[in-house]
């Protein structure tokens, strides 16, 4: 018999000594609002829930309310948590916004639900829970209207004038437009007289420019050799015209003195020399396109009319 009262006294004090442990663990529960009143239907709910907790223990996920309808009348359109230590405890923040639905008649006090957190400590030995109750508050809720407004006779008097809204000079922007079409109009010439496009495709100083445009026409024909000889002679073309004279593979270099923009080029230049007199001379057309490809023809075009742009330039 004195064995079962010691246990029963024991027993009695673990009853009491829990509770106390447990709300020792879940220190204190705040709520902040910017406000209590003047909300209409449609407005947003900011509040911010404040739990204080001793040091180790987080808010358990699946215990946070879930976004969506929380009423009839009202919504969580999103829920955020923050978690900051504070002197020997933690403080776990609830950012909340809810949204209001409730089409008030008249001014009256509605009641935001409680709800109920779980925070867990967890350690090697096991895992404590504890409950926050964050508790239920109040906001006032107002009519976009008055429910019956005084009688007219006319249905007009009800309607309100449009509000008045001052004049816009439009004299300023239209004048910046103008100037700014200008400039991109100027731009636009100056790029098309750096990059030889038409008008300026046939322009003096801008051979090669002409030369890549047909290399390009002449890539989509189907009749490859013919195409290819037609390439080669606009090579030459743009060579001749760019030094005044016949330019053969023995006048390279002294075209290359003459032109030192085209050093860069020299090897290119003879590749194709090569080429135009296995073409040509050796009647090997199939050869040469071998040896020179009509892609490094296009290549060379490209890279000749990037080097008289920069010579001349």
């Amino acid at each position: 018999m004195r064995r079962l009262a010691h246990f029963a006294i024991l027993a009695a004090l673990l009853l009491v000594a829990l509770p106390g442990a447990a709300l020792a663990q879940v220190r204190s529960v705040e709520i902040r609002a910017p406000r209590a009143f003047g909300y209409f239907v449609g407005d947003l709910l900011r509040v911010q829930v404040d739990v204080l907790v001793d040091e180790g223990f987080a808010v358990q996920a699946a215990s946070l309310p879930q976004p969506g309808p929380v009423t009839y009348w009202l919504d969580l359109r999103s829920i955020t948590t923050e978690s900051t230590a504070q002197g020997d405890a933690r403080r776990i923040r609830l950012n909340l916004v809810y949204q209001s639905f409730y089409a008030a008649l008249d001014a009256r006090a509605l009641e935001i639900p409680a709800f109920t957190l779980t925070v867990a400590n967890e350690r090697p030995e096991g895992a404590t829970t504890a409950k926050a109750q964050v508790p239920a508050w109040s906001i006032n809720v107002s009519p976009l209207r008055e429910v019956q407004p005084p009688s007219r006779e006319d249905p007009l008097d009800y309607m309100r004038p449009d509000g008045r809204a001052s004049a816009l000079d439009i004299e300023p922007p239209l004048r910046w437009a103008g100037t700014f079409a200008v400039l991109a109009l100027l731009a636009l010439v100056l790029l098309a007289r750096d990059r030889a496009w038409a008008p300026f495709g046939r322009r003096r100083g801008r051979s090669f420019a002409g030369v890549r445009r047909t290399l390009r026409r002449l890539a989509a024909r189907p009749d490859h050799d013919a195409a290819y000889r037609e390439a080669l002679i606009a090579l030459h073309r743009g060579l001749d015209e760019t030094d005044g004279r016949r330019v053969l593979a023995d006048d390279l270099p002294a075209f290359l003195e003459r032109h030192p923009g085209f050093r860069g080029q020299e090897g290119t230049l003879a590749r194709f020399f090569t080429a135009s007199r296995l073409a040509f001379f050796g009647r090997e057309t199939a050869a040469a396109r071998s040896q020179w490809p009509f892609a490094e023809a296009e290549a060379a075009a490209k890279n000749l009319a990037a080097a008289e742009r920069t010579a001349r330039d």
